[in-house]
């Protein structure tokens, strides 16, 4: 089973405010080349750190309100948010190593 969680832009709020737990925001598209390398290894992630991290998954063309609130201009996209606010953020393909490191540095 997985722990990637997906979610929308009527759903986005709440799922953010009951984490208690920081939020990995990973926005993806259908047609997205990139997507498809970056997406397993958020999925590793949202299993591997499921105790410490919420990861929640937004594909970008039915959710524009997600999208325009967190200035995603290009897909993949990772917001990490912490206390309401953006920790990390990343546009592009990503290694999980590096995607670990960063999220290790706000963990």
């Amino acid at each position: 089973m997985s722990n990637l969680i997906s979610t929308t832009d009527s759903q986005i709020t709440e799922e953010i405010a009951q984490a208690g737990q920081p939020v990995l925001l990973y926005f993806w598209a259908d047609w997205c080349g990139p997507c498809r390398l970056v997406s397993p290894s958020v999925e590793a992630i949202a299993n591997e750190y499921s105790d410490q991290l919420k990861v929640l998954k937004l594909e970008v063309d039915p959710n524009p309100e997600a999208v325009k609130t967190y200035q995603v201009e290009g897909v993949p996209a990772l917001r990490l948010i912490q206390n309401g606010d953006i920790q990390w953020s990343h546009e592009g393909a990503i290694t999980k190593d590096k995607l670990k490191g960063n999220i290790d540095q706000h963990l």
